[in-house]
C-alpha cells in the first residue's frame, strides 16, 4: 500500500512538471521546494523510526534465552518469590482452575550489577518463554506520539514472536523502567513522556490470552521511588522482587560461578575473598575474577594466585595502579595517613584490616582495606563512632607528625560526616529521636559537628599515646609500599605500648 502511494506521487509530481515545462513556466523554483520538503520528510522518518531499529534488534535478536536460575549465584530470596509468581506461565490451566488472576507485571529492583536482568532471562528459560527485551530511553523520542506508538509495537511483536516460535507466552523486560514509568508531570517540556506512559499503562491493563499466549512484562529499575504510582498498584506490577547486594555466602557462590573456568593456584581461599568484598555487587564480583586473571596473565601465570585476587579486589575499587610516584617526602606523609587509620582501625575494631598500601589508584594515593569478621545489618552508635573514628585517623596522624593536614582527608571528612548524620538521624545521639524536619538544618549541623568534635578529640589521644607504633609503621609501609593484614598486626604486637583509657561515648 505504502509503495503504491509513493508510486503515485512520484507520477503525479512528474505530471506536474511537464505541464510547467509546455506552459512555458520555469521548474527549478518548484523542484528546489519539493527537495526540501522531501528531505524534511526523510529526515522525520528517520528520526520516528530510529528507536524502532533498536526494538527490530530485541525481537530479531535472540528470541529464546539460555540462562538458568542454576547460574545465578546467591540470590535465593529473590530466585525463589520470582519462580513462585511464574507458575502462572507453567501451568496457567491448574491456575485459572482455581480463580487465580495471572499476574501482569513483575518489578525487579535493587542496587545496580546485582543481577536483574539475568533474573528476567532466566525467568524467560524457566517458564519456556519469548524473551524481549528494550530500555526505558528507547521509547522516549521527541516527537509526539512516537513512544506511545513504540509501546503497541513492543507487545504486538512479542505476541507475533510467540506465535511464530509456537511458544504459549512471552515475557516483555524493560529495563530502566524509571525513564519511561516517572511520575507524570514532572516533564513540564512536553507531554511525550506522559503519553508513552499513558500507553504502557492501557497495554498492561489489556493483557490477556490472545490465541493461546500470556504476555508477562518484567521492569527493573534502581530508584523506584521515582516510578509513577499507577504502574506499582495492584493489577499492573502485582509483584516487587528486591535483588540486594550479595551477603558473604552469596557471594563465595557467585566467586565459584565466575572461577570455575579459570585455573586456580593451590593457595587461593575464595572465602576469604568473599569475606573481603563486602559492598561488591554480582558485576564487581565477576569483573574481580577477569581482572584477576589479567593480572595472572600479564605476570606470565598459568594459574591464578591468591595475590593476583587481592590486587584485582583493590582494582575493582580504586581503579588501575598509577605510573606515577610521589617524592619520597610525600610518599612518607601518605603512608604516615594511611597508618593513621590502620592502627586506629586495629585498635577499635581489632584484626580489621586486610591490607594497608601507598600505591596510587584513581584518586587515591593509598589504600586501607578493611573487613570485617561478620557482616553488620545494624550499627549501633558505638559502632557509628568508631568508623567516624577510624576515617579521620588519617588527617588526624599527619597533624600529630607534621604539625598540619594535607588536602589527601577530603573524602575522608566527607564519609565522616555522613555517617555523623546517619547516625543523628537513627537517634543516636544526645538529640533522640531527631531528623532535619523535627530539628531544623541548623540544629542538624550543629549535632553532627559536636559529633566529629567529640571524635576528633578521641582519636588524637589514641595517635598520641601510639605515635612510636604509628612512625615503625609508616617506615616501613613507606619502605615496602604494602603490608599484609598480619605483617601489620605482628609489627604492632612487636611493640608494647600503654593505651590511654578508652573514651566514653
Amino acid at each position: 500500500m505504502g509503495r503504491n502511494i509513493r508510486e503515485i506521487v512520484v507520477g503525479l509530481g512528474a505530471a506536474f512538471l511537464v505541464f510547467l515545462f509546455l506552459s512555458g513556466l520555469n521548474p527549478t523554483p518548484f523542484l528546489l521546494g519539493g527537495g526540501a520538503l522531501v528531505a524534511l520528510y526523510l529526515l522525520a522518518g528517520e528520526k520516528t523510526r530510529g528507536g524502532f531499529a533498536l526494538l527490530d534488534q530485541a525481537v530479531d535478536g535472540p528470541a529464546l534465552s539460555n540462562v538458568t536460575f542454576a547460574e545465578i549465584g546467591g540470590q535465593e530470596t529473590a530466585k525463589r518469590e520470582l519462580m513462585e509468581a511464574l507458575e502462572f506461565l507453567r501451568a496457567p490451566e491448574e491456575v485459572e482452575a482455581l480463580g487465580i488472576r495471572p499476574l501482569k507485571g513483575i518489578l525487579l529492583t535493587g542496587p545496580p550489577g546485582t543481577g536483574k536482568t539475568m533474573l528476567a532471562k532466566a525467568a524467560a528459560n524457566y517458564t519456556d518463554s519469548i524473551f524481549v527485551a528494550a530500555s526505558g530511553s528507547e521509547f522516549i523520542e521527541v516527537y509526539a506520539g512516537v513512544g506511545a506508538q513504540r509501546v503497541r509495537q513492543l507487545f504486538t511483536r512479542a505476541r507475533n514472536l510467540a506465535k511464530r516460535e509456537g511458544r504459549r507466552s512471552a515475557i516483555i523486560f524493560i529495563d530502566e523502567l524509571e525513564v519511561l514509568g516517572g511520575k507524570r508531570g514532572q516533564h513540564t517540556s512536553h507531554l511525550e513522556y506522559d503519553q508513552t506512559l499513558n500507553q504502557l499503562l492501557v497495554e498492561m491493563d489489556g493483557l490477556r490470552r490472545e490465541e493461546g499466549i500470556s504476555l508477562l512484562v518484567i521492569g527493573a529499575t534502581n530508584r523506584p521511588d521515582l516510578l509513577d504510582p499507577a504502574l506499582l498498584r495492584p493489577g499492573r506490577f502485582d509483584r516487587q522482587v528486591h535483588v540486594d547486594l550479595p551477603d558473604k555466602e552469596a557471594r563465595l557462590k557467585i566467586l565459584a560461578i565466575h572461577t570455575r573456568r579459570k585455573p586456580l593456584a593451590p593457595d587461593v581461599d575464595l572465602e576469604a575473598v568473599a569475606r573481603a568484598t563486602f559492598g561488591f555487587s554480582g558485576a564487581h564480583l565477576e569483573s574481580l575474577a577477569n581482572e584477576a586473571a589479567i593480572i595472572a596473565y600479564r605476570r606470565g601465570r598459568r594459574e591464578i594466585q591468591m595475590a593476583d585476587l587481592e590486587e584485582a579486589i583493590e582494582k575493582v575499587m580504586l581503579g588501575e595502579r598509577l605510573t606515577r610516584r610521589p617524592s619520597a617526602e610525600e610518599l612518607l606523609r601518605v603512608a604516615v595517613h594511611e597508618s593513621g587509620h590502620a592502627l586506629v582501625s586495629e585498635n577499635l575494631v581489632p584484626q580489621s584490616v586486610a591490607a594497608v598500601s601507598v600505591t596510587s589508584r584513581g584518586r587515591a594515593l593509598g589504600l586501607v582495606r578493611r573487613v570485617e569478621g561478620e557482616e553488620r545489618y545494624l550499627h549501633t552508635r558505638r559502632s557509628f563512632l568508631d568508623q567516624i573514628a577510624i576515617c579521620l585517623a588519617g588527617a588526624l596522624a599527619e597533624e600529630l607528625v607534621y604539625g598540619e593536614r594535607s588536602s589527601g582527608a577530603a573524602e575522608d571528612f566527607r564519609q565522616a560526616a555522613a555517617l555523623a548524620r546517619e547516625m543523628i538521624v537513627h537517634g543516636l545521639s544526645e538529640l533522640g529521636i531527631a531528623t532535619e524536619e523535627t530539628v531544623g538544618r541548623v540544629e542538624l549541623r550543629r549535632a553532627v559537628r559536636d559529633v566529629l568534635r567529640q571524635e576528633e578529640e578521641r582519636t588524637r589521644a589514641i595517635l598520641a599515646a601510639d605515635k612510636e607504633r604509628l612512625m615503625r609503621t609508616a617506615r616501613l609501609l613507606a619502605e615496602k609500599e604494602r603490608l599484609e593484614g598480619e605483617e601489620l598486626r605482628q609489627l604492632l604486637a612487636s611493640l608494647r605500648i600503654n593505651h590511654p583509657p578508652r573514651i566514653k561515648c
